[in-house]
């Protein structure tokens, strides 16, 4: 199993907006990059990220096909809509 991080950094003046987040986004991510499963990690106050994302693959292949499908750009661009920091990215296989 693969499962790609989405890290939201906290800081001064960062904005997340959970609401959208899980309205919203989730349905493009899921529709277009069609994870097996997908969670959501909420952080806590003083901690170094706002949210994370957790998206579980079946395979790397299938991590790629849903990463080069004609609507990839479109969970991309609708980051602007739900915050104003740059996600991180992490790509794991899980072992356990």
């Amino acid at each position: 199993m693969i499962k790609l991080t989405v890290l939201y950094p906290a800081g001064e003046g960062s904005t997340f907006d959970l609401d959208y987040y899980k309205d919203k986004h989730v349905e493009i991510v899921n529709r277009v990059m069609k994870p097996a499963r997908f969670d959501i990690e909420k952080g806590i106050d003083g901690q170094p990220f706002m949210a994370i994302g957790h998206l579980y693959f079946d395979s790397m292949e299938a991590m790629q096909a849903g990463m080069a499908g004609p609507d990839a750009g479109e969970p991309m661009a609708d980051i602007a809509n739900f915050t104003n920091v740059q996600p991180q990215i992490q790509i794991s296989e899980v072992v356990e």
